[in-house]
């Protein structure tokens, strides 16, 4: 079992179970700890836009270790030397953003996965090694069980989709709206109709491959929609972005009330 999550997510997915997720984008151990005592099974750790290094991607996997939730990062990059460091942290699950041909989804599979799989440093000393203590039941078993989803986000990635879902270790696509909608000619706007056919086309076409999908929503009522739409895997919510929109509709309610 992986050290960091009661929960094997990967087996859950991959024979159609469905995981509730939420993203972590403030680099604080303390929304790490109030989403994992939430009961989400998964908390994804934004560290492509978020502001968090590795000192802080430790902190908030260990204020999530007492509950039975699995932190997945999304990477700064597909870049072997992060994905490594992530990983030796404690990380279950992956999200490597813009990855475009095949050869770049294999880099990024490879980099998730010890010899002779892939290409990651083999190390007793880790984290995710429990710091050498008994290090060959995470050694033995992170193959399996850590989750590799790669982000399409253009419009070459779409067209080398096919190619991408035959790499057999690749578990699954996370859909990237705003980044897609934007690459297409659309900025920003992913609910024009080029940009809600093409995902339309992503998910038939990840589904069709019995590999699994993930993306982003606007709340609970849009990530209810997508779950029914094959989904595994949805941020229903955000430490940053809810916050933020609780925020606003108090200070709209009190100025209703109380405007002076």
């Amino acid at each position: 079992m992986l050290p960091y999550g009661k929960i094997p997510v990967r087996e859950k997915m991959k024979g159609g179970g469905k995981l509730s997720a939420a993203w972590l984008h403030a680099c604080s151990n303390i929304t790490a700890e109030v989403v994992a005592g939430a009961g989400f099974d998964v908390a994804v750790i934004d560290m492509e836009h978020g502001p968090g290094d590795i000192s802080c991607l430790v902190a908030q996997i260990q204020a999530m270790q007492a509950y039975p939730i699995v932190p997945f990062v999304r990477a700064q990059w597909n870049d072997f030397v992060q994905i490594k460091r992530i990983l030796d942290a404690g990380a279950g699950g992956l999200f490597i953003p813009y990855v475009n041909t095949r050869k770049e989804a294999e880099a990024a599979v490879a980099a998730a996965l010890y010899p002779p799989a892939g290409i990651r440093g083999m190390a007793s000393s880790t984290r995710a090694a429990h710091f050498n203590d008994n290090p060959k039941e995470y050694l033995q078993r992170a193959n399996a069980e850590i989750s590799v989803f790669i982000q399409i986000e253009t419009p070459e990635a779409i067209a080398n989709l096919d190619a991408i879902l035959e790499i057999e270790r690749l578990d699954g696509i996370v859909i990237g709206p705003m980044d897609l909608a934007t690459n297409m000619g659309h900025f920003a706007d992913p609910g024009v109709p080029e940009v809600q056919s093409a995902i339309g086309k992503i998910e038939t076409r990840t589904l069709a491959a019995g590999k699994l999908l993930s993306t982003i929503s606007s709340g609970w009522g849009d990530a209810s929609e997508k779950y029914r739409r094959g989904y595994s895997l949805v941020m229903a919510m955000s430490d940053t972005v809810t916050l933020g929109q609780a925020g606003r509709e108090i200070v709209a309610s009190f100025k209703r009330e109380f405007a002076s």
